[in-house]
């Protein structure tokens, strides 16, 4: 590799998702990538030779370190890390079990900041680099059905928003994204294993939970590649924005937020429950 190009490290790079074809678009653009997912088969079909492929669970911080290590040890350094990994908590908050509710913290919110912890040293030494952590528009604004989705893409959005100030006065950045509908296969599976309680209160209101799940596939959902060419020319240009926000129902939650909570919410449960 040469001293100008890029090295990127991306989580959460399962074939037919957001960090496969980012992976695909940094390096279309000459930087070398480092792929990452839990298993070496998810991530089949990747087409550049500059893409690295590795195991990585963004959940166990042993791993992540071996992972940034070995980065560094074969290319002395990461200018942009983009934290993709993560998954919907489809089903009623209320009654969502203490495991269900820190697996969706684990998986959205600590893996991100794990990482980035485990990556920032050498930015910080470099006196450069790039954080890239990808939110959601429901963490601007709360759907019912995947609260808890909602809340830790809402705690992504506040450490975000932190670390870009912490890490300003050593040169690194952080930019945000909060995607809206954008095609992928983050609720493909989800559909055939929805199982309620066989006690749940919320039987009758099964349908509009699998509605949910559906919510960011929906017609008007921005196509992945063309979702990785505008976040990809963003992180790669001289000033990246702190903050993007792109895809299907994205300009409409970016006014919500800004309106009367009240009215806000009241649109979330008129769609979606009543």
């Amino acid at each position: 590799m040469s001293e100008t190009q890029k090295v990127v490290l991306i989580t959460g790079c399962s074939a037919g998702g957001i960090g496969f074809a980012l992976c695909e678009e940094f390096a279309a653009r000459g930087c070398i990538v480092y792929a990452t997912s839990r298993r070496l088969e998810t991530m089949e079909g990747f087409q550049s030779p500059n893409i690295r492929k590795h195991t990585l669970d963004v959940t166990n911080g042993d791993d992540i370190e071996r992972t940034v290590q070995t980065i560094l040890a074969e290319t002395g350094k990461i200018d942009i890390l983009v934290n993709n990994a993560g998954g919907t908590a489809i089903g009623p908050v209320a009654e969502a079990t203490i495991d269900q509710i820190r697996n969706t913290f684990e998986l959205n919110t600590f893996a991100a900041l794990r990482v980035s912890n485990a990556v920032i040293p050498s930015m910080f030494k470099r006196k450069e680099g790039l954080i890239v952590n990808i939110g959601s528009i429901v963490g601007l604004v709360t759907t019912p059905w995947n609260t808890l989705y909602c809340a830790a893409k809402a705690a992504l959005h506040s450490i975000s928003e932190g670390l870009a100030m912490e890490c300003k006065p050593f040169g690194v950045k952080v930019m945000l994204i909060a995607p809206g509908g954008v095609t992928s296969n983050i609720s493909k599976n989800q559909v055939a294993t929805l199982k309620l309680s066989p006690t749940t209160a919320y039987k009758e209101y099964e349908p509009k939970i699998i509605e949910r799940m559906k919510a960011s596939q929906a017609p008007g959902s921005m196509d992945t590649n063309e979702f990785a060419r505008q976040v990809v020319t963003q992180a790669l240009s001289a000033s990246p924005p702190p903050y993007l926000t792109l895809g299907h129902n994205s300009t409409l939650f970016y006014l919500l937020q800004w309106l009367p909570r009240q009215y806000a919410l009241a649109r979330m449960y008129k769609a979606l429950i009543g």
